[in-house]
């Protein structure tokens, strides 16, 4: 035999033992069905004895006998198992004469003294050969043609009780499979926090899940008629106020419209708490098209719409409350603007007076005099407090668009307006163009310059102070820098100058505090970001960031 040849049979081999496996008799106790049939082919052989023999891969199995106890026996001792492949009858009178039987150890008084000997193979309608129907006498004899024909009739009932039999066996595993299916489907229906509705394919509930049962407070009524369905589990639209008609319900959507995906409703089961759910679903129809019913998925959003509402309300609330404070702070800015106004012009009159005053009182008596220089410093620290409390308040005034502005160029007023006279010594580098508040970064370079010149004015020599104005480019932006050559500020303090009414350093308490203050308000306007560093050499650094153009 060729290779291919000794292949085909070692799977035929495997595909007949698999064949006799799947009936489940080998060593099992065989059925009283095929027992008379054993019995009856001994009858209609008019001999003593039978059996139904079934040839495994090493052994043969009689699996049930008449007038002997049978047993198992080595497959190369079987008689039967020469020829059941062949499917023929096999009739032998004497097997003692016979040149195939006659050293087997069923004849040769081993395991048996056979003479008469006959035997059906039992093959399937698959080909496949699983044994035989085998009757026998110890004296030779003959049996008629009719005989061996119901014989072989016989062989075809024991067939098909063994085609019965692997039915209900292969049923019997189909069953246990759908039973372990429907058991884990109802463990997965029970345990997620989804609820499953379905209806047959007369819209009559067939199936509500755990958490459809707890949602609804009840389980599927398939009584119910599925006009009734909306009112009798609690069903609204997705405000929770309008009552659903039957043409809304999901479940009936799916079974009309095919499918329904994301469809939003209230479930408000009496004595429990209304959730609002997101519902899917679609149609289910069988292979050939036969309508199944329908099946609908419902997820609870009920917390999710809690959040949005929240939000959603919180924003309007924080909306109000920022045009409430936007019109508290346009309200603000005009009260200090003309609080401002209004009290330097009294206070200028004052100055001027006490002006007056103090050059009558020149020669008068020094005390008097003191008087009048005390109040006149006073009047003019409120001067330049009303001043810096209007350009803050000028900043809420009106918002002025940016232009591309040349940044040098402010400086320079800034420092004309500053130093004139003063024998200071401010210094302007380069600086770059970049679209700005003009008003606003002219008067933080005011602002900044001038508080440098305050704390200049500190140094422990006496001498003028001294001033640089610069700028570099990094980082896409520009840092513009303000350094004196002061006595400088704390690093635990060089954060809090940037606050309202903080005045550190030079000058005990001479300034008012807000100059730091409206520069930061500027810078961060503007987008940008304003610290203070140490001057190398001594003093303090002022730097604040702007954005660069495309042309600067």
């Amino acid at each position: 035999m060729d290779s291919e040849g000794g292949a085909a049979a070692e799977q035929a081999e495997r595909d007949r033992l698999a064949a006799l496996d799947v009936l489940g008799l080998l060593d099992a106790p065989p059925d009283d069905e095929l027992q008379a049939v054993v019995r009856v082919a001994a009858a209609v052989a008019g001999v003593p004895f039978g059996t139904l023999n079934l040839i495994d891969a090493d052994r043969q199995c009689q699996l049930t006998t008449t007038g002997f106890e049978g047993g198992d026996s080595p497959r190369e001792k079987s008689m039967c198992a020469l020829h059941f492949r062949d499917g023929a009858v096999v009739h032998v009178p004497d097997a003692s004469l016979d040149p195939r039987y006659w050293r087997s150890a069923w004849v040769d008084g081993r395991l048996g003294v056979v003479r008469l000997y006959a035997s059906v193979p039992l093959v399937t309608a698959e080909g496949h050969a699983l044994g035989s129907l085998c009757v026998f006498d110890t004296s030779p004899g003959e049996l008629a043609p009719d005989q061996l024909a119901r014989l072989a009739d016989l062989g075809s009932v024991l067939l098909a009780l063994f085609e019965r039999r692997r039915r209900a066996r292969v049923a019997a595993e189909l069953a246990a499979q759908l039973e372990e299916r429907t058991e884990l489907a109802e463990a997965v229906l029970s345990t997620i926090d989804v609820a499953v509705v379905a209806a047959g394919p007369d819209g009559r509930l067939t199936l509500f899940n755990r958490a459809a049962r707890e949602w609804h407070g009840e389980d599927a009524d398939p009584s119910a008629d599925p006009s009734e369905h909306a009112g009798r589990y609690d069903l609204f639209e997705g405000d929770g106020t309008t009552p659903m008609v039957r043409e809304r319900v999901p479940l009936h959507r799916a079974l009309a419209e095919g499918a329904v995906t994301g469809e939003e409703m209230v479930i408000a089961a009496d004595g429990r708490p209304p959730r609002d759910v997101v519902a899917s679903g679609r149609s289910m129809s069988r292979a050939d098209g036969t309508p199944l019913g329908a099946v609908v998925t419902m997820t609870d959003v009920t917390e999710v719409r809690a959040r949005t509402r929240a939000l959603e309300d919180l924003h309007a609330e924080l909306a109000e409350r920022s045009r409430e404070l936007e019109r508290s702070n346009s309200d603000l800015a005009r009260f200090a603007a003309v609080a401002s106004h209004d009290l330097r012009s009294p206070m200028t009159v004052v100055d001027g007076y006490l002006e007056l005053l103090e050059e009558e009182l020149q020669d008068g008596p020094e005390l008097a005099l003191g008087w009048v220089v005390t109040a006149r410093r006073s009047a003019r620290r409120m001067l330049h407090l009303t001043s810096s409390l209007l350009d803050d308040a000028a900043l809420d005034a009106a918002v002025r668009e940016r232009a591309l502005t040349d940044v040098e160029e402010l400086a320079r007023e800034a420092v004309s307006d500053l130093v004139a006279g003063t024998g200071a010594d401010v210094r302007v580098e380069p600086l770059p163009h970049v679209a700005c508040d003009a008003v606003a970064v002219r008067q933080l370079l005011q602002n900044l310059v001038g508080n440098a010149l305050h704390h200049g004015s500190a140094r422990a020599d006496g001498g003028a102070p001294r001033v640089l104005v610069a700028a570099e480019h990094t980082g896409g932006q520009w840092v513009f820098s303000v350094a004196d050559d002061g006595p400088g500020v704390p690093a635990q303090d060089r954060e809090r100058v940037f606050e309202p009414f903080t005045a550190l350093g030079a000058g005990g308490g001479r300034g008012h505090g807000l100059g730091l203050a409206t520069c930061r308000r500027v810078v961060d306007r503007h987008g940008g970001r304003i610290w203070m560093d140490e001057t190398p050499g001594g003093g303090a650094t002022v730097r604040f960031t702007l954005e660069a153009s495309s042309s600067s």
